[in-house]
């Protein structure tokens, strides 16, 4: 059985996969999460509401406030690539704010949203990757890029979109 929210589809049986990993047990709601974040991009309500009906000792409201507590699950859909930006004090000097600019003019990003229009770029601003010494520095799907700089992130993601297009 399958539920809409909006765009996703939500593949229950996909699920039950998971859960059938984890033995149901909600010691491993953390690891659960994870996985269906992974196979969505983010955490739709059904997939959260079906593991809180179905791991004993949880609830829906219990998955939501772990989903909402950790800031690694994200209840918005999330693009094919994530693109964090550092603005902790040693990339704040460096010169994280014109890279931050850069990304935004460069993703067309309107006001307030995060995630381009086609799905395909999400921006977080982060307060740390800990990688100081190699300030500015961003985060694409898990690939450090050091000392950015304006042109440097305009050309990466220039390179990804048409990437993307061929």
């Amino acid at each position: 059985m399958e539920c809409t929210n909006s765009s996703t589809v939500v593949d229950y049986s996909k699920i039950r996969e998971i859960l059938q990993k984890y033995n149901y047990e909600k010691s491993f709601l953390i690891a659960i999460l994870q996985e269906v974040q992974a196979l969505y991009r983010y955490l739709p309500e059904e997939a959260m509401t079906y593991i809180g009906e179905n791991v004993e000792g949880l609830s829906p409201a219990t998955v939501y406030g772990v989903a909402t507590f950790y800031a690694q699950f994200s209840l918005e859909p999330k693009g094919k690539y994530e693109i964090k930006v550092c603005d902790g004090t040693a990339c704040h000097v460096r010169g994280s704010s014109p890279v931050l600019s850069a990304i935004k003019d460069t993703l067309h990003l309107e006001k307030g949203k995060f995630t381009t229009k086609d799905g395909l770029f999400s921006l977080e601003i982060v307060s740390c990757l800990g990688a100081c010494g190699l300030a500015p520095a961003i985060v694409i799907n898990g690939q450090v890029h050091p000392k950015m700089t304006p042109q440097a992130v305009t050309t990466i993601i220039e390179t990804l979109m048409k990437e993307e297009r061929a």
